[in-house]
This record gives structure tokens, C-alpha cells and sequence, in this order.
């Protein structure tokens, strides 16, 4: 059997002046949260569903980077992700491109391994492949 988590949003009005919540209740992470079509498409305080699904793929990314270094015999000293989600309006609003960008230590690991146990990660950790129709880059990188 599986995990299965979930989350809740309510919103009231209509599309441009309405409001809505967003909450996690088994984390609590979000607890009514704000959200509102200026705080996805201008720069209003509150959360976005773009901003969301970047947490969770920068995440996700990051653990399954984490699993498969360590797999390798490379177990990393630090991982540090951002994940940019790009909302297109052309065409009607659909996701347009996502950027991993990661900078990690590694010890004994070279540049060649390292890129090659990335990719793997950025291609199967299971937000990447739940977002396979939107394209997805990789810029990982080595540090210290």
C-alpha cells in the first residue's frame, strides 16, 4: 500500500478580485494560507500553485538526488536546490518550463559522475515524472 497525503483549498468569488485558502492538514504546514489570482499572476503577498509545485519538485528532486548519490557510494555533505516553475500565458496559462539548479558537496565524487547520478535523479524522482510533459532542466553543480 502507498502513501497518500493530501491538501484542501477553498476559494470564494470569482476568478479576479476572489480569494482563496490552501492548508495541509497533516502537516500544518499551511493553515489557511492565502492565495489570489494577484498573488499567482502579480506580486501580492500569498502563495501560487506554481511557487507549490516548485517546493515540492526542489524537494523531491533533492531527496531522490540524495538516495542515489549515497546508492553510488557518494553519500553528499550538503544539496542545495531551486526549482523554477515558468507559467506561459500564450495560448492560455499552461507551465511552460521548470529549472532545477543544484549545487552540492560531494565528497570524492567527480564532475562526470556527479552530472551523470543527477540526471537519473532529475528524470525519476516521482514529481519529476509526474511533470514529464513539461520540460525540465538541469544545472548541477559541484561545489567545495
Amino acid at each position: 500500500m502507498g502513501i497518500s497525503r493530501h491538501a484542501k483549498a477553498h476559494w470564494e468569488g470569482d476568478l479576479k478580485t476572489g480569494k482563496g485558502q490552501l492548508s495541509t492538514p497533516q502537516s500544518g504546514l499551511l493553515d489557511n494560507t492565502r492565495y489570489a489570482f494577484s498573488s499567482r499572476f502579480g506580486d501580492e503577498k500569498g502563495t501560487n500553485p506554481e511557487e507549490l509545485i516548485a517546493a515540492a519538485h526542489a524537494g523531491c528532486f533533492t531527496m531522490a538526488l540524495s538516495a542515489k548519490l549515497t546508492e553510488a557510494g557518494f553519500p553528499p555533505t550538503t544539496l542545495d536546490t531551486e526549482a523554477k516553475v515558468d507559467l506561459s500565458m500564450e495560448g492560455g496559462p499552461q507551465l511552460s518550463q521548470i529549472s532545477l539548479s543544484v549545487k552540492a558537496v560531494v565528497p570524492g565524487i567527480d564532475e562526470t559522475q556527479f552530472r551523470a547520478v543527477a540526471d537519473d535523479a532529475k528524470q525519476n524522482c516521482p514529481v519529476s515524472k509526474a511533470l514529464s510533459a513539461v520540460p525540465i532542466s538541469l544545472k548541477a553543480e559541484l561545489a567545495g
